[in-house]
């Protein structure tokens, strides 16, 4: 199956790029689920009623803190399942920043196995290893520098859905500055800074506020886990 979420983890995990597949049975399948970009799957405290696995586009997943600051929890990707219960409800808002088709799957089905075992096994798989990310993404905000936060965000964004271009990668940003500030745990400014020290130290080009150009790959690899030379 090989679902991951999006989180800044170089990871060893040789599930990581496995291709879209569809989970389950005929009999355990639901209709997919369209929907555009800016509309909303589900808001924290929602009760949790489907597990989601995203087939196409970008999900974004987010909590408020008390103060009113956003924390982005993560980026939804192809393969990654979203919308793990906690206490039977959503605990973070999840939003559409590319027109998506999930799979969904009955809560059920993670709880119970539904009829299928398998799915049940793949299900609870994917939720283990959304608790490891989580845990390597708290270690990162923690004890990782600004350069080495958005080094391993652009690299693991590179192993996800990079693009080949002849001996350099296109990698698509559909996120905005803000949103890469606010799950990096920097400001939008440190990030554009940092971005820009990458573009001068000929590491990546800015081809436009969405796309960037991977130049020197090994280099960012580094720079993620704090190599400086």
């Amino acid at each position: 199956m090989g679902p991951t979420s999006m989180y800044v983890t170089i990871t060893s995990d040789p599930t990581w790029a496995l291709p879209p597949q569809r989970l389950g049975s005929r009999k355990t399948k639901l209709p997919e689920t369209h929907l555009k970009a800016g509309s909303c799957l589900y808001f924290e405290g929602d009760p949790v009623e489907r597990l989601y696995q995203v087939k196409k586009g970008v999900l974004r997943l987010t909590r408020l803190l008390e103060d009113g600051r956003r924390q982005v929890i993560a980026f939804g990707y192809p393969t990654d399942i979203v919308g793990f219960p906690s206490d039977g409800v959503h605990h973070t808002d999840c939003d559409v920043l590319v027109d998506a088709c999930l799979q969904p799957y009955r809560r059920s089905t993670l709880e119970d196995g539904g009829g299928d075992p398998q799915l049940h096994r793949d299900l609870l798989q994917a939720a283990l290893r959304e608790i490891s990310a989580m845990q390597d993404h708290f270690m990162m905000l923690g004890r990782k520098s600004a350069l080495e936060k958005v080094a391993s965000f652009l690299c693991v964004l590179t192993d996800r859905v990079g693009q080949n271009l002849g001996e350099y990668k296109q990698v698509d940003l559909p996120m905005s500055r803000g949103d890469i500030a606010d799950f990096l745990g920097l400001t939008t400014e440190t990030v554009s800074r940092t971005l820009t020290q990458l573009r001068k130290n000929k590491i990546i080009a800015i081809d436009n506020i969405h796309t960037i150009i991977i130049l020197r790959p090994t280099a960012l690899l580094g720079l993620s886990f704090g190599d400086r030379d």
